[in-house]
């Protein structure tokens, strides 16, 4: 079963025409991609990845995430950019919109670690108090500001309520082979580790443990999400599947063309944080020598009643790419009504989804009518194979593009910026010339 469909007949003929001119730069930089000769090849490690992935890694995070659902009634994934966002966007995408207020079998899946907020640490503090809890913590380096700081408090936590032996087998560190902060933490306290492979950065690593513990600890099938994967990789890779291809000329073909801006459109709220993964993926790798389409992403129909006027009639910057879902998982129909009141009658013994098709469809109509061309994508539906599917498809676009737009798509070195100057205001050792010049700034 092809599991992408890339359809790209909301978009002018004229920019469609542009991107099979730039066909042979995207072939070329899909054999950068396949051989390793580019820019940043020292973190092309997820490129086979999902091939390359041994089933028995897959039922050992499986036997290490039943651990910790027999141990724990929440688990608390540490980790932020990459090691965050993946994970929190397939668990959106798989758990029912509800389960948070629902009683369940399965430990809930909370995150720390993505933000520096002090009444969030202090809540998640008093949520977990007296609760069986655990800790993933996830992190290449054991510094990183914002994850050290929520583990440091939320272990400290732990280890008071349950004693520092009874603790550690609670907590499982994600990190490197062998060397940081958090490696050695982890050896010296015996922890159960998994690597996070060198040459995989973390905004390509949802399909290594990174992703896949938190992803299991919640209940899903990751081996279904690597097959979804492995898929997409063979027909990708050797050039028979041309939908990542499609995606990434037909983007840098808008762009040239003076789309600045790429709204990621969903029409499923379940897909809000697949958009939040993506704007990191996108905007940390293309975002560079002053260069790189803005990634933005809405729910629609809901921000139809707050971006669509916009989107619709403002400053012709943007476009839009809409993942489509093809079958939905649940069966509601709409009742008739004797009174007809709210006047829906019309559409009474509908399914919902039909109904919510044809809002897509009268929204691409008018949104294209509007100068926003559209590209469309076609997943399936929303199960683990299918999201597999998608992961890799986005990565390996935008591999692609960003080679496509010249620019190196796998460092970040302005995410520096802001973290040498608050290291500076906190007088942290080693940066005293910096904390001198930045106090003289201000």
């Amino acid at each position: 079963m092809k599991q992408i469909q890339v359809i790209t007949n909301g978009v002018p003929a004229e920019i469609n025409a542009a991107a099979q001119d730039l066909a042979q730069t995207g072939k070329d930089s899909l054999a950068k991609l396949v051989n390793g000769n580019g820019e940043g090849n020292d973190f092309l490690g997820w490129v086979k990845l999902p091939s390359e992935t041994d089933a028995a890694l897959l039922d050992d995070i499986n036997k290490t995430a039943a651990n910790l659902r027999d141990l724990c009634d929440v688990v608390v994934a540490i980790g932020i950019g990459g090691s965050y966002l993946g994970a929190k966007a397939v668990i959106e995408a798989l758990s029912n919109s509800f389960a948070a207020y629902a009683p369940s079998n399965t430990p809930k899946v909370l995150f720390a670690g993505q933000n520096i907020g002090e009444d969030y640490l202090a809540e998640l503090q008093d949520f977990l108090h007296g609760k069986k809890f655990g800790i993933i913590v996830i992190s290449k380096s054991g510094t990183t500001t914002e994850p050290a700081i929520a583990f440091r408090v939320l272990r400290e936590q732990l280890e008071k309520e349950l004693g520092r032996e009874e603790a550690n087998k609670r907590i499982v560190a994600i990190t490197d082979a062998a060397r940081g902060a958090l490696r050695t933490l982890a050896d010296t306290e015996g922890y159960k580790t998994y690597v996070i492979p060198d040459n995989v950065g973390g905004r390509f690593s949802v399909l290594t443990p990174v992703g896949l513990l938190p992803i299991a600890v919640a209940g899903f099938d990751i081996h279904a999400l690597v097959a979804g994967a492995k898929a997409m990789v063979q027909g990708t890779l050797s050039g028979e599947c041309n939908a990542a291809m499609t995606y990434a000329l037909t983007r840098n073909a808008l762009y040239r063309n003076g789309k600045k801006i790429e709204i990621l459109v969903n029409f499923n709220p379940k897909l809000h944080f697949f958009g939040e993964w993506w704007k990191q993926l996108y905007g940390e790798s293309e975002g560079k020598d002053g260069k790189g389409i803005y990634p933005a992403a809405v729910d629609f129909t809901t921000d139809l009643h707050s971006m669509g006027q916009w989107i619709q009639e403002g400053e012709r910057t943007i476009f839009e790419t809409v993942v489509s879902v093809a079958n939905a998982d649940r069966e509601l129909r709409i009742p008739f009504e004797e009174s007809n009141l709210d006047g829906l009658n019309y559409i009474a013994g509908k399914r919902i989804d039909e109904v919510n098709k044809m809002a897509e469809l009268g929204t691409r109509i008018a949104h294209i009518d509007g100068g926003v061309p559209n590209i469309q994508l076609v997943i399936p539906r929303l199960d683990e194979d299918s999201l597999g599917a998608l992961i890799y498809f986005f990565e390996a676009a935008c591999g692609i593009s960003g080679y496509i737009l010249g620019v190196n798509p796998f460092n970040q070195p302005g995410v520096e910026a802001y973290k040498k100057n608050m290291f500076a205001l906190l007088e942290k050792p080693g940066y005293e010339e910096a904390t001198a010049a930045i106090r003289a700034k201000l």
